[in-house]
Parts: structure tokens; C-alpha cells; sequence
């Protein structure tokens, strides 16, 4: 096995540049939703109640379980937690 170096954590879990971004942009939404959650200080319930999602759901999410969300869910979760997503689109450097 070749001792290979990536540039992230994602482009080494990642097949291609691509699926590296989406991890990545994913990670982000997911850390802030966590950090929203957290600052509720509600019970799993009552915070689930409010994302309009179930409790085992809220789980998934809390524990980091970034297969079971898509940037479509992930989007919307933030939006159920009045938050407003804004990102920034620009050229790749060579």
C-alpha cells in the first residue's frame, strides 16, 4: 500500500474532487445544525420536534453520521432551525 497524502480528510475518503466538495460542504452545514442543536439545550425530542425530523433522526445528525444527509436535507434542516444558508461560488486555483 502506497503511503499517499491528500490535501483534506475529505479528498482521502472521497473517489473523486467532487464527492471530496460535497463531503466537505456537507461537514460544514452539519457542524453548524450540531452547534444550533446543542445551543437549544432541549431534549432530543424537543429539538427533533422542531427540525421537523424524528428523534433517531436528530441522532444521525448529531452523531456525525454525514451518509444518511444530503446538501438538499441538510439545507432544509437549517432552514427548520431559522438559519439562512449564503455561500460563495469562485474559481479554483491552478
Amino acid at each position: 500500500m502506497a503511503n499517499e497524502r491528500s490535501a483534506s480528510v475529505w479528498d482521502a475518503l472521497a473517489d473523486t474532487p467532487e464527492e471530496a466538495d460535497n463531503l466537505r460542504l456537507r461537514s460544514q452545514l452539519m457542524r453548524i445544525l450540531v452547534k444550533t442543536v446543542r445551543a437549544w439545550d432541549l431534549p432530543q425530542k424537543d429539538a427533533a420536534r422542531r427540525l421537523h425530523v424524528t428523534q433517531p433522526r436528530l441522532s444521525e445528525l448529531l452523531n456525525g453520521k454525514i451518509d444518511k444527509f444530503s446538501l438538499d436535507a441538510l439545507v432544509n434542516l437549517l432552514a427548520n432551525a431559522d438559519l439562512e444558508v449564503d455561500f460563495t461560488v469562485k474559481e479554483k486555483l491552478a
